[in-house]
């Protein structure tokens, strides 16, 4: 696992907020299955949800203006909030003979929102 670096303006807002990019570890687990499916990947805490995409900081600006924007600045109701608007907590990602069907920039990302949590995800393959 690599993490991924969060801007400071990101971080004071969501002090608790952890990026972690685990691509290169299912990618590793699909290419051990060899096969075609699809790859469910689901976090294990409470507070984490998982992604596809681009790592690269506008993804943080994004993230930056939806909170100046549409959260409250309590930090428990923002963290719920935030949760809530990025969606689903799992990713579905195709893989093809025993390779992850992303494009040339993405990254699956685990992001977790709760301080001190173990980073932990699962990894379904169904195909």
């Amino acid at each position: 696992m690599t993490s991924v670096e969060i801007p400071y303006s990101i971080a004071a807002a969501l002090p608790s907020l952890t990026v972690l990019d685990i691509t290169n570890e299912v990618a590793h687990a699909v290419a051990e299955d060899g096969g075609s499916g699809i790859a469910y990947v689901s976090p294990n805490g409470g507070r984490s949800l998982v992604r596809v995409a681009e790592r690269e900081s506008g993804f943080f600006s994004d993230v930056e203006g939806l909170l100046e924007r549409l959260v409250p600045h309590d930090r428990e109701t923002r963290v719920k909030l935030v949760t809530f608007l990025l969606g689903p907590r799992t990713e579905q990602v195709p893989y093809a003979r025993g390779r992850l069907s992303l494009g040339r920039w993405q990254r699956i990302l685990l992001v977790d929102l709760h301080e001190g949590r173990d980073f932990d995800w699962t990894l379904t393959l169904v195909g």
